[in-house]
């Protein structure tokens, strides 16, 4: 038998597929009460007072602009997936790349701090592949400055600084796409803890209307009445995939506790390759190993990919290129120097990383690499 190791297969269960299928079934496909169950779970989940379902995260970093009529700068790193910076675009302002440390991935408030001005009026961190940022500091930062803090938790479900979890030290936003943690297929969820952007937030989502279908279908009196109080958009989630997301997140512990076991695994069996550096967690952090990643040497990098999926190895970059090399981008100047992003974009790579992935397929992947000439 062939083998071959995607590099990421989302765990949906018998249990899941017949809900989702009911739900269906019940002909109310549109936004409706499973988002609210989804919500309130994910809100004790995260540890805030409310979540709003969406359509993806991408939308929900928009909506965290919008609400917050964020029209200037908006520092974010550069080492993240276009989406971030297309948020910050889309929501009318402007993105200002910021450098990453080497060892986490991550922005830092000495990395945030240089690019600041009085143009600055928001701080996007995106918590790296799992692993949660120094938020005690970049905390510190944006409340002396002044500033909104906003989480693109895309990666991190489940992961924590100080055994706070990510996506409640500010505005969280999250991603339920198929190679995340848990999956809707296509999803977002938005985490606050204040009711009016809340409220703002979940006008903005359906057509700027305050109350959704679903509600106004509960009313007695006139439920045919829909007053738009905002110019907003469609960013909600339907029903059915908010019923798996609910289901999902019942798992969410113990796929998180399996990717550790795996990437532990990894980590061990990789030691003995002088070409490959393992990845760096923080003592202060639970890690959710949404992707593991490793660095090599980047003149063999592009080799050393392209052998393993020539392998039925579904390894890949990210990123590559960063965000303020791509083509939209790429003529925007930048106020800093972003070596360390552009060296790592060079040197990373992404290996298979799921919570049912098997010891054995590691093995593979380590047997792969051991015939591996460069």
């Amino acid at each position: 038998m062939t083998k071959s190791v995607p590099l990421s297969l989302p765990d949906i269960s018998d249990k899941e597929i017949k809900l989702v299928s009911n739900v269906i079934k019940s002909g109310w496909l549109a936004h409706g009460e499973w988002n609210k169950k989804f919500e309130d779970s994910f809100s004790n989940f995260i540890g805030v007072k409310d979540s709003i379902t969406m359509n993806s995260c991408t939308s929900a970093l928009e909506i965290a602009l919008k609400v917050n009529k964020i029209r200037g700068e908006v520092i974010i790193p550069s080492m993240t997936w276009c989406a971030t910076a297309n948020a910050v675009v889309n929501a009318g302002a402007k993105p200002v790349f910021c450098e990453v440390e080497s060892k986490t991935r991550n922005v830092s408030a000495k990395t945030i701090c240089p690019l600041i001005s009085s143009k600055t009026e928001a701080i996007i961190v995106v918590h790296f592949g799992g692993q949660t940022c120094n938020m005690d500091e970049i905390t510190k930062l944006a409340k002396r400055s002044k500033l909104l803090l906003i989480e693109d938790s895309a990666e991190t479900l489940g992961g924590t600084w100080k055994k706070k979890k990510a996506g409640s030290f500010g505005i969280g936003c999250f991603s339920f796409f198929p190679t995340k943690n848990i999956t809707t297929g296509e999803g977002g969820m938005f985490t606050c803890n204040d009711k009016s952007t809340l409220d703002k937030a979940r006008a903005l989502i359906g057509h700027g209307i305050t109350n959704s279908t679903y509600d106004r279908e509960r009313k007695k009196f006139k439920p045919w009445i829909r007053e738009s109080t905002y110019a907003g958009h469609n960013f909600r989630m339907p029903n059915p995939l908010a019923a798996l997301g609910f289901l999902q997140l019942k798992k969410i512990e113990s796929m998180n506790k399996n990717r550790n076991k795996l990437a532990n695994y990894y980590n061990k069996k990789l030691k003995k390759f002088e070409f490959i550096t393992t990845p760096y967690c923080h003592k202060d952090v639970f890690h959710s190993y949404q992707m593991y990643t490793i660095e090599v040497d980047k003149r063999i990098r592009d080799g050393f990919v392209n052998y393993l999926r020539s392998n039925k190895i579904g390894a890949s970059v990210h990123f590559f290129p960063p965000v303020h090399k791509q083509p939209f981008y790429k003529d925007k100047k930048n106020k800093v120097n972003l070596t360390v992003t552009d060296e790592l974009s060079k040197r990373l790579v992404t290996l298979p990383m799921y919570s049912a992935l098997k010891k054995v397929q590691i093995d593979y992947i380590i047997n792969t690499i051991n015939k591996f000439k460069y």
